[in-house]
């Protein structure tokens, strides 16, 4: 099969200086809403990670955003994940949101820290039940003898769950993580492959500097 001839033109908007807050979060905000709000994008709030192994290997992964408070990108999962140990060695994150139908991304590179564990504990009493038994049991990113394995565990807690009525507790190894943004590209297509780039970085100060980068 030939991909090479597959192309399409952007034409649904573009980013003028006018429409550019001075700070991203309020862009951000804006785009979001229009990605929820329109019924084309499945997983609106989906987002791919990128962190690095401490001798600098590179992986992606998707995961949910979760909330967006004070400035910082919130989003939960195992620590002893891959993604959790390389955080471990290597706090530097990137996230990237891909709205193609919309025909934006949104890239942002920062720092990613754990939350304080009251926060998490709270987040994961609001989860349904069979997400916390789920979390509980599952040793995400190892490797495992087959599905049935998964499923006995989990079917094996949910049993002594219904019939004890012991509350699922957040295990020690998943909670939360908040990004500071450092950097954030906005990338609206356009006609021609002369595709709109906005990016903000934050100064010393907590100020953004934003600049128009060429496709």
């Amino acid at each position: 099969m030939d991909i090479s001839g597959i192309r399409k033109e952007y034409t649904r908007g573009g980013l003028s200086r006018c429409d550019i807050p001075p700070d991203p979060l309020a862009l951000f905000g804006k785009w979001l809403t229009e990605a929820v709000g329109t019924e084309q994008i499945a997983e609106p709030t989906a987002m791919v990670v990128g962190t690095v192994s401490a001798d600098c290997r590179p992986s992606l992964r998707t995961v949910l955003l979760k909330e967006l408070r004070e400035g910082k990108f919130v989003f939960f999962t195992n620590y002893e994940s891959r993604k959790g140990r390389q955080l471990a060695d290597n706090p530097h994150i990137a996230l990237s949101f891909m709205w193609y139908p919309l025909e934006r991304q949104i890239h942002i590179e920062g720092t990613a820290e754990r939350l304080p564990a009251e926060e998490s504990d709270a987040y994961f009493r609001s989860r349904p039940l069979g997400s916390r038994i789920g979390s509980t049991v599952s040793p995400q990113s190892r490797t495992i003898t087959g599905r049935s394995e998964l499923l006995r565990a989990y079917e094996e807690m949910r049993d002594e769950v219904e019939a004890t009525g012991k509350p699922v507790e957040r295990p020690a190894h998943w909670g939360g993580i908040e990004v500071t943004p450092l950097r954030i590209e906005f990338w609206q297509g356009r006609e021609n492959r002369l595709h709109d780039r906005i990016l903000y970085t934050l100064q010393a100060d907590g100020s953004w500097r934003i600049e128009r980068l060429a496709p």
